[in-house]
């Protein structure tokens, strides 16, 4: 390739390696060389020049949940577009298990996001000093994070209620230890205190469509006209739940989910929802671990607003008796 580029074979490496060291012209006949011939730069042996895999580690606490899903393949994208490979690990919702997984990859890549993540402050703080390290959805100090700011966006779901005459709200919350949890619960009882409701919490359970329908029976008894679920496979199981004791929704009780998944439009009824900007999250935690990558400070969190969905799950308060 040297030869019919009419270089020498370090200038052809520097091109590869480090671009930005080679003259446009030069590295663009370069590539296009490599490209009639077919070939493409080892990845291992980049790592041997420059210390880099080109790898990034991607840890997500499951698949089942579809809050997952749209995030996964947004960083990926993001990535790919960094001429970088995503290295995806699932922690099946375990933060020992999520620990190992972190301890393992920041020994394997060059960067690494974790989502939601389950792991004590103290471990991710140590982590940050030894390996780029952006938050998806978790904040912890100083750290590298991108939001979703879905406090805002369960008050928004409270204030819709408590408008249309809800007056006793169900908070289904998450699973133990769950960071999201508190800041939610806290933004519903500011909300309901100056609307004049009350919250009930019920859980924390976890994130799943069975411990959805589990807890519907205590929703059932708890004489609420309302009930926000912690995610969308939670509310999945209220509606299972609920109907089966023959509570209606929205007559009897309305509900909705602090996020969004393509079924809960197609719900009978149709559910209101937090729709939350996962794609937009995905890239913005690229962008911030690249910055991390050339030596740059995270700077502030970046905050992700969520959008209110109205559908025909909520509905107006019968009015007592």
């Amino acid at each position: 390739m040297a030869r019919v580029a009419g270089v020498a074979k370090s200038t052809v490496s520097r091109a590869f390696i480090h671009p930005t060291l080679v003259a446009a012209p030069t590295r663009e006949r370069i590539r296009r060389i490599a490209d009639e011939m077919g070939f493409r730069p080892s990845r291992v042996a980049r790592a041997l020049s420059t210390g880099r895999t080109g790898l990034v580690g991607l840890v997500v606490p499951t698949l089942s949940n579809p809050f997952f899903g749209p995030l996964v393949a947004a960083t990926q994208q993001a990535a790919e577009e960094e001429d970088r490979q995503i290295v995806l690990m699932i922690s099946e919702l375990s933060a020992e298990r999520e620990t190992r997984i972190v301890e393992r990859l920041s020994r394997e890549v060059d960067g690494l996001i974790v989502a939601t993540s389950l792991c004590e402050e103290a471990f991710l703080r140590k982590v940050a000093k030894e390996i780029p390290l952006v938050l998806v959805d978790r904040k912890v100090g100083r750290l590298a994070s991108v939001l979703i700011d879905t406090p805002s966006g369960v008050a928004a779901i409270a204030d819709h209620l408590i408008g249309m005459g809800h007056r006793r709200l169900c908070y289904v919350s998450g699973p133990p230890g769950s960071w999201a949890d508190a800041p939610r619960i806290a933004a519903l009882r500011a909300r309901a205190e100056e609307g004049g409701a009350d919250i009930v919490v019920a859980g924390p359970i976890p994130p799943t469509v069975d411990a959805g329908i589990e807890v519907a029976e205590t929703v059932a008894a708890a004489g609420v006209t309302a009930v926000i679920g912690y995610n969308s496979a939670t509310v999945l199981g209220l509606l299972h739940g609920l109907g089966t004791r023959g509570v209606r929704v929205p007559e009897d009780v309305s509900v909705a989910s602090a996020d969004d998944f393509i079924l809960l439009q197609s719900t009978k009824p149709a559910v209101t929802v937090l729709h939350l900007p996962l794609e937009e999250a995905g890239q913005a935690a690229v962008r911030m671990l690249e910055r991390l990558l050339r030596g740059e400070r995270p700077g502030r969190p970046v905050v992700i607003g969520p959008r209110l969905v109205i559908r025909e799950s909520t509905l107006r308060a019968r009015p007592p008796g």
